[in-house]
């Protein structure tokens, strides 16, 4: 299947911008089905940094660990999920334009299933974030935007 791909400006510099979208326990204030998010291990985020992420998926809520695969801050990192039915890869990317004053971010997602995950990554998990992937992009212009984080 094709990988989920949205993308959106934002009025915020890249690096405010990567850091905001990179720091663990602000996950749930811009996707709609994290219910939490922590890191896992200390010390600067860089690759190996593993977060624990608890998710609707769903009617469920399912505790999920994703792992840091590329991380070049400010332009682009990559996440992938480490375990549970649902591994999921996410990779986004965080563009200067306007003099580097705004950014163009980009966040791809595709799955893997495993056991329970084959049947519920095309059911569920897919519709869910087609849906979801928009929506998450606009919360997180907004609360870059309009709450000066």
């Amino acid at each position: 299947m094709a990988i989920i791909r949205e993308s959106i400006d934002v009025d915020r510099r890249p690096e405010e911008v990567y850091q905001y979208v990179l720091d663990a326990p602000r996950m749930p204030e811009w996707q709609l089905s994290a219910v939490s998010a922590e890191r896992l291990d200390e010390g600067p985020v860089g690759i190996g940094t593993q977060v624990r992420v608890s998710r609707h998926i769903g009617r469920r809520v399912m505790p999920l660990t994703m792992e840091v695969t590329e991380y070049d801050p400010p332009h682009s990192w990559t996440m992938r999920g480490i375990d549970g039915p649902i591994r999921a890869r996410v990779h986004g990317e965080v563009e200067p334009y306007d003099e580097g004053r705004r950014s163009h971010v980009t966040i791809d997602i595709d799955f893997e299933g495993h056991g329970l995950g084959k049947v519920l990554v095309p059911l569920v998990v897919r519709p869910q974030v087609r849906k979801e992937l928009p929506r998450n992009e606009q919360l997180l212009k907004d609360r870059l935007e309009h709450t000066g984080e």
